[in-house]
């Protein structure tokens, strides 16, 4: 799947990515107080109950772990999709996200991923909305 220009597409839901000329990025919450870093991001930190800051967590990492799921897809997504664990290339979190749907039949564990985002789907309105996801990393990327 490639990303698309509809930028005026609402997100399926509010702080958990942003879209910027770097591309596609995770949004979580950092607590200064115990230096954690959390995703998807709360008001206060679980640990020790500080304000969390938002701070963008992740563009790329590497596929930990995935599935692909060949039912009946929730939310108009692509069927068949993929989802599974990234390890982040820049905190030290390993986060659960949809796999770009284009590619589940060359998913490998291990592989190189960046954060991608697109229409997809619809959200709990049944609007369509934007959605982030993993794609693999190729070597012109």
């Amino acid at each position: 799947m490639t990303g698309d220009t509809a930028h005026n597409v609402p997100a399926f839901a509010p702080d958990v990515f942003v879209e910027g000329a770097g591309g596609s990025a995770l949004v979580g919450g950092h607590c200064r107080q115990c230096g954690s870093t959390w995703f998807p991001t709360a008001e206060r930190c679980p640990e020790d109950g500080t304000r969390l800051e938002p701070i963008e967590i992740g563009r790329t990492g590497r596929l930990y772990s995935y599935t692909v799921v060949r039912t009946k897809a929730p939310f108009g997504l692509p069927e068949p999709y993929g989802v599974g664990y990234v390890d982040l290339d820049d905190v030290p979190l390993r986060v659960f996200m949809l796999l770009d749907p284009a590619q589940v039949d060359r998913l490998a564990i291990g592989a190189p991923v960046r954060l991608a985002s697109a229409t997809l789907g619809v959200g709990l309105n049944g609007e369509p909305c934007r959605r982030p996801y993993f794609t693999l990393l190729t070597d012109t990327q």
